[in-house]
């Protein structure tokens, strides 16, 4: 691993956390399709850019990002993006409190705030399903001022060293707009691709050390399958979805393998001939 990377992994992880903030630490796990993806994006948070994770669903975005928190051992707050994501949501909210008998205006801090405060990675998923007016103040704490004026209190809020970064982006998906330029050119961009080959196969043996082999089988066959049928575009992009994979790996443990593969992969579809061309697949590995 770099010098560099590794010499801000010492720093970072001589922090300590309250035991709130200690939850907000997930387990690391992510695999990546190739040698270099993780140590560069790595590099990328050590040099305070905005890291932008492409890819699509179920390929490892936010595992690869839960990753990142758990080898600096540094929490990670969450926002979790839709067409009625608000500033309030990101940046917090006013509200009535009672103190000493009095009533008072409190501002609750919003994970944006709290995690530029406390030195905390934030990961914005999803973030091209936000509306285009609601993304413009984050512009601030993005570029390389690493400041942000808070609308709701006028407090500007300078960002703690440790602060980064990470959106995640499903491109082309309904529901999805492409995202602002000006936006997106503050972020440093990396294509996270769907795991195959050994890579693979180290995955469900980690996932499932003690699973039926025959599932597992099955399976990692299917997995290569899907894949190739993306490529080819007989597929849309989520039906190789590793996520959705694993859960038919491991909803196959208590029931027919058929029946798992169908409910955790075939049924997400909405085209019924990709969902039928997904069970034909399945079908020629399942004895």
């Amino acid at each position: 691993m770099n010098q560099l990377i590794e010499k801000e992994r010492k720093h970072r992880r001589t922090r300590t956390y309250e035991e709130s903030f200690q939850r907000l630490i997930p387990s690391g796990g992510y695999r990546s399709p190739n040698p270099y993806l993780m140590e560069d994006v790595l590099l990328s948070i050590v040099l305070k850019k905005p890291v932008l994770l492409k890819g699509p669903s179920g390929s490892g975005k936010t595992k690869l990002a839960e990753s990142i928190s758990n080898y600096f051992q540094q929490p990670m707050q969450s926002v979790n993006c839709s067409v009625d994501l608000d500033v309030e949501s990101l940046l917090g909210y006013k509200t009535v409190v009672q103190e000493n008998g009095q009533t008072l205006i409190d501002f609750v801090e919003g994970p944006v705030v709290e995690a530029m405060k406390k030195g905390h990675i934030l990961y914005i998923d999803e973030i091209n399903m936000a509306k285009a007016e609601t993304l413009p103040i984050l512009h601030s704490v993005l570029d390389h001022r690493r400041t942000l004026t808070n609308p709701f209190t006028g407090e500007v809020i300078f960002a703690h060293e440790d602060f980064n970064v990470i959106a995640a982006i499903n491109e082309g998906y309904i529901g999805t707009t492409p995202m602002n330029e000006a936006l997106k050119n503050r972020f440093i961009s990396f294509s996270v691709a769907y795991i195959s080959g050994d890579v693979l196969k180290e995955l469900w043996q980690e996932n499932f050390p003690n699973g039926k082999q025959e599932v597992t089988n099955v399976m990692l066959h299917l997995a290569e399958d899907l894949k190739t049928q993306v490529e080819q575009g007989l597929l849309s992009e989520e039906a190789a979805s590793i996520r959705s994979l694993l859960d038919a790996t491991e909803l196959a443990q208590y029931i027919p393998i058929e029946r798992a593969i169908n409910y955790a992969i075939a049924e997400k579809l909405a085209d019924r001939n990709e969902k039928e061309l997904v069970m034909e697949l399945a079908n020629t590995w399942v004895k």
